[in-house]
């Protein structure tokens, strides 16, 4: 495998992060039968990068983005030990990088950055229904935590 480099996004990447989110949504699309059909954002991933509660990062694979992943230092419920958490978001790697293991270093490269900034707790939502992302997450420690339902 060509080798893989991390750096922060910057504005002029805000095209490609469109293009990636865009990706997640159309993978996650057939996992959730309420996201509308039309165009639809969850977030927008310039705000990750100008918030300094967030750090956004891009993977490189030849000077190539192929990846990103975004964590954002969030105040966590009243009820937890933690007064913030880390929640991941964003985490995409482009269809024809996966399986080499991108997800697994921005993630530890995000948690890492969390860490410098005081946060101990790491937090992500995933779809029952994505077993690989559920597999990527548990090899780097994370365990089911709650189970959010619904009834349509």
């Amino acid at each position: 495998m060509s080798e893989v480099s991390i750096r922060e996004a910057i504005l002029n990447d805000s095209a490609k992060l469109a293009e990636f989110l865009q990706g997640i949504i159309t993978a996650e699309r057939p996992m959730d039968e309420c996201l509308k059909e039309e165009y639809i954002e969850y977030y927008d991933p310039v705000d990750f990068i100008k918030d300094e509660k967030s750090s956004m990062l891009i993977a490189e694979v030849n000077g190539v983005a192929v990846a990103c992943g975004a964590g954002i230092i969030k105040p966590s419920k009243e009820y937890y030990k933690h007064n913030e958490h880390l929640y991941l978001a964003m985490m995409y790697v482009a269809p024809e990088h996966r399986g080499k293991g991108i997800n697994g270093i921005i993630m530890e490269a995000l948690i890492k950055w969390g860490k410098q900034k005081g946060v101990t707790t790491c937090m992500l939502t995933v779809y029952p229904d994505n077993p690989g992302a559920i597999k990527a997450y548990e090899k780097l420690g994370f365990k089911p935590s709650l189970l959010e339902m619904r009834l349509r």
